[in-house]
């Protein structure tokens, strides 16, 4: 088969790459002169583990290539893909889909010959239809379908998980359609991954009301953190309890300082407003937002009390910024919250982490960046994880501590024992426990 991606963001440039290694020839579309140049030079912009190699594999093979030329890539398709951005619209809290329907106009413009054009951006109930509508206004004999093909990628594992998903949704209307995308997915047959077909408008609601839903079980074991603490539980065994239940299962029972990232913050934003605008409101979704911005600002307050309640002139050493390992994405990190307050209450910060710099240098201004958690450490009043990097796991807690004028932790990960950190001369604090 013969794709296009238009846009080379994570979503693009991952599912560009996984589908060329398929065995389609795929060409990756982009409007930044410096990001095309930069891919054809074989340099990802991204850090996804994995993606550079896969990247490198089929350039040399000649089924991958980059291009600023929308037109001549629409024009050969067989299938083309939006997977540009559709950020949270300031003022409203729904996606912004000006990128989305820009990239509809041009491919419009450049159709030639039967394609299916597949959205796999994320987008609002009823986005689909409109971008049938554009293509129809501005080519009215253009031969097409229109396909809602949403991701489920989770960042840091994004190959295994397009590779190996739990499944595929495809909205199409007719069988035309449906044939084009069993075909692009038919690798997966092999691998036996489900393929659920349905209407546009549900696999639309699919992808919105599967993130909200993770977003709220993330939500629900912090509350269950927090009274866990008040109780003398440990949020740990309660959390291992509750995922040996199949009805639950385990996985996005980790508490922690909130969640953040691309996915969660914008889409339960945008599915509470869909409500809202539908006088069917959301009401839990729209309880989860508010609760996760109120916790990444508790954890300041968590940062305080162990510090005596003062921070002012105190040398903070912060443990990962991104907002989960694995990758170099800072978007709504709890970092973006907690750290500017540390700087604000005048403490001076210090911040160590694999990937964050690149982004978290103009993000997080007035910190200084580390390279080594242990040089990090001279000399500081407190030490504080916030992302949970393997880098961090296995650290020489006493001599962790050794190094520090005051050694004290703020755990928001649990990646410690709490009775290990105290013999190793640590002030301790974590989450839930």
């Amino acid at each position: 088969m013969k794709l296009t991606m238009i846009g080379t963001g994570y979503v693009g440039l991952v599912s560009g790459v996984c589908f060329s290694d398929f065995g389609h020839d795929v060409v990756c579309v982009d409007k930044m002169p410096a990001k095309i140049d930069a891919l054809k030079a074989g340099e990802v912009p991204i850090f996804e583990p994995g993606l550079e190699e896969i990247m490198a594999r089929s350039v040399a093979n000649g089924r991958l290539s980059f291009t600023l030329d929308l037109p001549e890539a629409v024009a050969e398709a067989d299938a083309v893909f939006i997977a540009v951005g559709t950020p949270t619209r300031r003022g409203d809290g729904h996606a912004d889909l000006t990128y989305v329907f820009d990239a509809a106009r041009e491919i419009a413009r450049s159709l030639k010959g039967y394609t299916v054009i597949v959205t796999k951006s994320t987008v609002p109930l009823g986005t689909n239809r409109k971008v049938e509508e554009i293509i129809r206004e501005e080519n009215p004999s253009a031969e097409f379908d229109v396909s809602s093909n949403p991701e489920f990628l989770r960042e840091g594992a994004a190959i295994e998980d397009f590779m190996r998903p739990d499944r595929v949704v495809v909205g199409v209307e007719s069988e035309r359609a449906q044939d084009v995308m069993a075909r692009i997915y038919r690798p997966l047959a092999l691998r036996e991954a489900p393929i659920v077909y349905t209407d546009l408008e549900s696999a639309e609601m699919i992808k919105y009301a599967a993130n909200a839903f993770l977003a709220t079980k993330i939500t629900f074991i912090n509350e269950i953190a927090d009274l866990c603490e008040k109780v003398g539980a440990d949020i740990k065994s309660v959390s291992k309890g509750m995922g040996m239940d199949n009805r639950i299962g385990n996985k996005f029972l980790h508490a922690g300082p909130g969640y953040g990232g691309s996915c969660f913050p914008k889409d339960t934003k945008a599915l509470a407003r869909i409500g809202q605008e539908h006088a069917s409101p959301i009401k839990i979704v729209e309880q989860v937002i508010d609760i996760n911005d109120e916790r990444k600002r508790k954890m300041t307050d968590k940062i305080l009390y162990l510090c005596d309640d003062k921070v002012a002139g105190k040398k903070i050493v912060v443990l990962g910024v991104t907002f989960k390992p694995n990758t170099d994405d800072m978007r709504d990190s709890p970092s973006l919250t907690i750290v500017p307050a540390l700087v604000g209450a005048g403490a001076k910060v210090h911040v160590v982490d694999p990937q964050g710099r690149k982004e978290g240098e103009e993000l997080l201004p007035s910190v200084v960046w580390e390279a080594d958690p242990y040089e990090a450490a001279k000399d500081a009043d407190a030490i504080v994880v916030l992302t949970e990097w393997n880098e961090f796991r296995g650290l020489d807690l006493a001599r962790l501590a050794g190094e520090m004028q005051d050694a004290k932790m703020a755990d928001f990960r649990n990646i410690y024992d709490p009775d290990e950190a105290k013999t190793a001369g640590f002030t301790y604090t974590s989450i839930g426990r």
